[in-house]
């Protein structure tokens, strides 16, 4: 009973009220057709259990649909405001209306998220200062960084990358989209790699490290850290180091002690890797249209890694409806160069390597990418999560859950311009999906393990409703 919703659970206990009443009344009217002397014919006690059956079950439908509309689903829309204040750090008021018949608990309810808030701004307050002075910090130590012509990675004890600067970068993305927590064997040779990783007594030495598809190897000095990992230092080529864009210093210290280790099914949620995609498309039917456009951002220890993202116009080797172009404003011509999804997928694939991935609508999204599994050569294989689901996990399956409402709901603002364009909504849906963990979290979901059978529920719920 425990992982029934609310609403079942009060549906089913009218359910036990009508049955309990009907067996009272056959009992009832048994023991009095039993007792009459002289016997009397059966006929009208079986009339009047009819009667009292129809009459009976009606009233108590009615009863549990005013129940359901006053008392259930509200109880439902309050839990969900409140986890949303709580977890996903949204501030407003409470919709005291729409719990207008719960007495005193909206009230209160509003008074202690009320009094709550207040509390969190002035905390926040304190932490602003103090944010805005590491945050200086950053920045000056992300100059200093971009200015040296030397590239450098903070590598942890499992060869994960833990820190990269914009030179390093650079060099990373000659072979692949950069991204923190991947291990170095997907940037660089492996045989190079030997060397680097026989390290062990040695606190500081030269290596020479090939990147995947080059002729050329870098000299890298290496730097051990105790019981930290290891820094590689390096010199760029020139011609990649006349290309360096300004971009933030990339790092996440958390994962020095290697949190990605293990089976995802058993991690925490909040230290797994999730990939957020989203595909444009020719049209909406998964087996003949075609992705024009696809992009996707990564989710690290439940925040958004900066700068580590996919987007590319994809040719769909067609021409674009002009109903479709309407809604997302990719035309013939932005696809005129753009490479195939062969490529494009190859590189998506790449970039979600060990990941999750997570899509608003997945079924739409992963099936277009699985149609195409043969002609990229990648089998898309990942856990997938849909934020559909989610969203009807944690608000209820008779709330609103497109992406709009979602975004409303969670207080996410998304440009008028960056709206149905891929990159737009994935860092859309990826801001959601990390204001959702928070509050799947607080329900006591843990792991993939916990979630898996608890959106499976959600689906079959949702689709019925619909």
């Amino acid at each position: 009973m425990s992982q029934l919703s609310l609403r079942l659970r009060v549906f089913l206990f009218f359910a036990l009220l009508a049955f309990g009443a009907l067996f009272l009344a056959a009992a009832s009217l048994g023991l009095g057709w039993s007792r009459a002397e002289p016997a009397l014919p059966p006929a009208p006690f079986v009339t009047a259990f009819v009667a009292f059956a129809i009459f009976n079950t009606g009233l108590l439908l009615l009863v549990w649909l005013l129940f359901d509309e006053n008392v259930a689903k509200p109880i439902n829309r309050l839990s969900a405001d409140l986890r949303i204040r709580v977890h996903a750090e949204v501030r407003g008021g409470l919709d005291t209306v729409a719990a207008r018949y719960l007495g005193d608990l909206a009230p209160a309810a509003a008074a202690l998220t009320e009094r709550a808030e207040t509390f969190v701004h002035d905390t926040a307050t304190h932490v602003a200062r103090e944010t805005e002075r590491l945050s200086a910090e950053h920045a000056r130590l992300t100059a200093l960084l971009t200015e040296s012509p030397i590239a450098t990675i903070l590598v942890n004890p499992a060869h994960e990358i833990v820190l990269y600067d914009a030179q390093a970068a650079a060099v990373l993305s000659s072979v692949a989209v950069p991204r923190l927590s991947a291990p170095l064997w997907d940037y660089f040779e492996r045989d190079s790699l030997a060397d680097v990783f026989s390290r062990t007594g040695i606190s500081e030495k030269n290596s020479d490290l090939r990147p995947i598809g080059s002729d050329a190897s870098l000299n890298v000095r290496v730097r051990e850290l105790e019981d930290s990992g290891y820094i590689l230092f390096f010199d760029p080529p020139e011609k990649q180091l006349d290309t360096v864009a300004p971009r933030p210093l990339i790092f996440d210290f958390d994962l020095i002690t290697s949190q990605q280790s293990g089976a995802q099914m058993v991690r925490p949620l909040s230290q797994l890797c999730y990939v957020v995609l989203d595909l444009e498309t020719t049209g909406l039917s998964v087996e003949t249209d075609a992705i024009v456009q696809l992009a996707a951002v990564r989710v690290l220890n439940n925040a958004i890694v900066p700068g580590e993202e996919v987007s590319t116009y994809v040719d769909p080797g067609r021409s674009i409806p002009p109903a479709s172009t309407r809604i997302h404003h990719v035309s013939d011509s932005d696809v005129v160069d753009a490479p195939t999804i062969a490529v494009a997928g190859q590189r998506l694939h790449h970039f979600a390597s060990d990941s999750v991935l997570v899509a608003h609508n997945a079924p739409f999204d992963i099936g277009l990418l699985r149609r195409h599994e043969e002609e990229i050569g990648v089998v898309w294989d990942h856990v997938v999560i849909d934020t559909v689901l989610l969203s009807s996990l944690v608000f209820g399956t008779t709330e609103q859950h497109s992406l709009d409402a979602l975004c409303d709901r969670l207080s996410i603002k998304i440009a008028p311009e960056d709206r149905h364009t891929a990159l737009g909504d994935a860092k859309a849906t990826a801001e959601a999906l990390v204001r959702l963990m928070r509050m799947l979290e607080g329900k006591g979901f843990q792991t993939l393990a916990d979630l898996q059978p608890a959106l499976e529920r959600e689906a079959r719920r949702l689709y019925a409703a619909t």
